[in-house]
């Protein structure tokens, strides 16, 4: 059988597809490989090899691990959280209400408010003298610094789902317009109720938007660091001081040890987690086709 594309075709589209490769391996895949080259090593120039040392330091390392464990309490409790608001909202967008593509538009308007206005707006509101404190002076409530406080984990998952909950619920609605309406008529003729419906047949058929969803909101949940560098510095308060912090703070101090080797095991663990929801997307489908 003869390829479909002719020799010229392929070499055409290689051509243009040549410099996304080459930026790619040149910024992306050679800088990642010397990084984990240069973690099982003592110094970046005539180093000697030392294998896991620097691993096994960086995870004794107390500031580490507090960075560690905040950022997997923020990202296991911001990912659900977004991701249950954002799939009910675009269930309800995606029933016949007044008003609805001006309630879509309001949902999307984070997506392109720049992070630094997101930022002035939220310390508006939790700043010390700001609207919460003054509405809780009304009650004559004694006021909190909610961004120097253990509620500071709080205004930064709220800032999170603020900025991100627009997008997944885009993607959710695409994913609920494409469920044929027959399979919701046949079922009201059968008798099903609303959560028969919604189990049988909107969580199946939104199975691949809803595992897409959950990868990007976990990459995204990565991606803090500007918000809360923005509010609070390279040194916020301790229950908000993630791994991106650590990062920041470890090149500041010309401390790259601690920094190739934090950034490949941050890299790992994305990685792994990643791929853990592929596999379990892929049993669950083989379990609902058979």
């Amino acid at each position: 059988m003869l390829s479909r594309f002719s020799i010229k075709d392929k070499i055409v589209a290689l051509l243009l597809i040549a410099p996304s490769i080459i930026g790619i391996l040149v910024f992306y895949v050679a800088p990642f490989t010397w990084m984990v080259v240069f973690s099982f090593f003592d110094k970046p120039v005539n180093g000697s090899f030392v294998a896991f040392k620097n691993y096994i330091d960086l995870i004794n390392n107390g500031v580490y691990r507090k960075a560690l464990l905040n950022t997997a309490v923020f990202t296991g409790i911001s990912v659900p959280l977004v991701i249950i608001l954002s799939l009910i909202l675009a269930i309800l967008l995606n029933q016949k209400i007044h008003f609805k593509s001006t309630l879509r538009t309001s949902f999307i308007v984070p997506l392109v408010v720049p992070v630094a206005s997101i930022i002035l707006f939220f310390e508006y509101i939790f700043d010390y003298r700001g609207v919460i404190n003054k509405i809780l002076g009304v009650f004559s409530l004694n006021p909190t610094d909610w961004l120097n406080s253990s509620f500071a984990m709080v205004v930064v998952i709220i800032i999170y789902v603020w900025k991100n909950l627009g997008y997944n619920m885009i993607l959710f609605l695409a994913g609920l317009q494409g469920i044929p309406k027959e399979y919701y008529e046949a079922a009201d003729i059968d008798g099903a109720g609303t959560l028969t419906k919604f189990f049988n047949i909107t969580t199946v058929y939104l199975m691949p938007t809803t595992f897409f969803v959950i990868i990007i909101s976990i990459i995204n949940s990565f991606k803090v660091f500007k918000e809360v560098y923005l509010l609070s510095g390279s040194y916020p308060h301790e229950s908000i001081y993630m791994l991106q912090h650590y990062l920041n703070n470890m090149f500041s101090k010309l401390d790259y040890h601690k920094l190739v080797t934090s950034a490949v095991l941050m890299a790992v663990v994305l990685y792994l987690v990643i791929f853990i929801v592929f596999r379990i997307q892929k049993r669950i489908e083989r379990y609902i086709e058979g």
